[in-house]
Parts: C-alpha cells; structure tokens; sequence
C-alpha cells in the first residue's frame, strides 16, 4: 500500500479542508494510506498583528513549503488566497479542488442584519486590507476595526460584543458547518473576493510524477482556469505586501469573464475593470485586465502601499 502525507495547518478550518482532500485521495485510490501531519506558520503564531505588518502573503503557507521541499510531507493543501503570486522554485500547484462559493459574507450580532442598516461608527471586524477599502468605499460611516485569529476565534469575539459585525469568507463558513449563521451574502458589485477565494489547492515538488499523477484526479479545471486569470492579475499587480486588491473569473458560456479591483487603504479611491475571453487565454487575460488598470492609474496607490510597506520593514529590524 502506497503512503502519502498531506501536510496542513492546525486550525479547524485547515483541518477541515485538508480532512477534503484526504476522503477525496482516499474514495479515488483504495490502496492509498493518507496521513495529515500539522505544521504551525508564521501567521498562526503570531496572531495579535494585523497581516500587514507581519509580511507578504505567505505567511500562513511558507513553513508548509519549506517542509515540501525537504520531503517532510508530500503535499501541501491551501487556501489558494494564502497563495503569493509567484511560488518558490521547485514547487507548483499540482490540483484545486472544485470552488466554494467566493462571497464574502456579513455576520451581526442582530439577526438578519444587513451593512446598509448599520449607524454611523458601528465597528466591523475584518482582517483584509481588501475588505477594509471597498467597505469603507461603499460606507463611510463604518469603523473597520483589525480582528486575527481563526474563523472560530472571530466569531467568539463578535459574542463577547467586540464588533456590530465580521465580514468572513463564504466558503470558510459553510465548510465549518456555520452556514446558519450569516446574515448577508455580499455581492461583487459592493466587495470583489481576494484572488482565489473559496478554491482550495494542492501543492506539490515540481519532480514528483508520482503525487501529481494522484492530485490530478481530484482537480476542477473550471476552478483551475477561473484562480489562474486571477492570479495572472495579482501578479501583475502585486509587489508582495498585503494589497487592497480584488479579482473574480467565472466561466460562463464557453467565455472566461474576469473582475478586478484595486482601491487605495481608506477606500476613496478605487479602480474597477471587466475583462472577457477564452479559458485557454486566463493567464493572459488576468495580464491584460492589470496592464488597463495600471493605464487608467492605478499604479500610483500601488507605490503608495508598497512604500508603506518597506516603512514596516524597515522600523521592524
């Protein structure tokens, strides 16, 4: 019998999606023995600052990588918006499991509640730069107030009266079983999701024909075609740091339809575009999509974040 170890996160919510891929390796190959090993990362260690300033996005996924590259594990699964836009030589996404629903959604300490009905001041609990700037560019009035922790540690913040409301992932929600629990679903229009939000992928050493040949069983190309025009797009766009950027691709069809963002920190400036082609072309999609942004002008808040960025690093020698 063959063996594979997965290697993942501890939270709940990790442990659930690695639990996923383990049941969906485990259905495809009945001769697979599949074993989760935890490894800590940065971004669970150190959770009383906001991401921001701890570094770019791969703080929740780089100890994982590092122990795929010495062989410690087999396989890493992520949520593909952790995922940096360029991966460490060596490794690449082998798989991504078919996508979750990519909303962002609000949960209230009322019952039904909506954002359009909260007052002048109501403090809204998210981590994302991303969150912060189209909620702030759709409603002023909100204080949006910097919350870490897991999906579970949110939520008893929001209990214990911390914020009016979180803004969460959709897809992190339903896979906890918490569905009951949201009172709205925020659409595009109001707050594009983070780039692969709600797909979950699978990576993998660039040399292992045995690994992929077994992820390839469980991955969606709809899913893969639709994150890869959004990650083209952050790539474009990104210098690493934490960036109020967003992004959503959708096949509809037989076209392959792309959404990007990307908004100054307070919200008040924000650049919007569409962009549509075929899903053999998403690479090249998300490429061109950036490159109109950056004409229309929004490189300039990207110096601006990238600069600030270096502040931080800088002061935390």
């Amino acid at each position: 019998m063959k063996n594979i170890v997965i290697g993942t996160r501890g939270s709940r919510l990790a442990l659930v999606q690695a639990g996923l891929v383990k049941e969906a390796l485990e259905r495809s190959f009945t001769d697979l023995a599949v074993t989760l090993k935890e490894i800590k990362t940065t971004g669970d260690v150190i959770t009383d600052i906001p991401l921001e300033k701890i570094g770019d996005k791969g703080v929740f996924i780089k100890e994982l990588e590092a122990a795929l590259l010495e062989a410690e594990i087999d396989l890493a699964v992520h949520s593909m918006k952790d995922m940096p836009p360029l991966l460490p030589p060596g490794l690449k996404i082998g798989a991504m499991l078919e996508r979750e629903e990519p909303w962002d959604v609000f949960i209230s300490t009322i019952r039904g509640g909506k954002l359009s009905g909260l007052g002048k001041g109501a403090r809204i609990g998210s981590s994302s730069l991303r969150r912060r700037a189209q909620l702030l560019h759709r409603y002023p009035p909100l204080e949006i107030c910097s919350v870490r922790g897991n999906v579970d540690t949110r939520l008893k913040k929001l209990e214990r009266g911390d914020f009016e409301g979180i803004i969460l992932a959709y897809a992190g929600v339903k896979r906890m079983g918490w569905s009951d629990l949201i009172d709205e679903i925020i659409p595009a229009d109001i707050c594009l999701p983070s780039v692969g939000q709600g797909a979950i992928g699978l990576e993998i050493r660039s040399g292992d024909a045995d690994t992929e040949a077994l992820v390839k069983a469980l991955h969606c190309s709809r899913t893969g075609t639709a994150v890869e025009a959004e990650r083209a797009f952050l790539r474009r766009l990104e210098g690493g740091c934490q960036v109020p950027i967003g992004a959503l691709a959708a096949n509809r069809n037989g076209s392959l339809c792309l959404q990007g963002m990307v908004a100054s920190l307070d919200g008040k400036l924000m650049f919007k575009g569409k962009k549509e082609g075929t899903p053999e072309d998403a690479e090249a999609l998300g490429t061109a999509l950036a490159e109109e942004l950056l004409q229309d002008g929004c490189g300039s808040i990207l110096e601006q974040i990238r600069q600030e960025c270096e502040y931080i690093d800088r002061t935390d020698d």
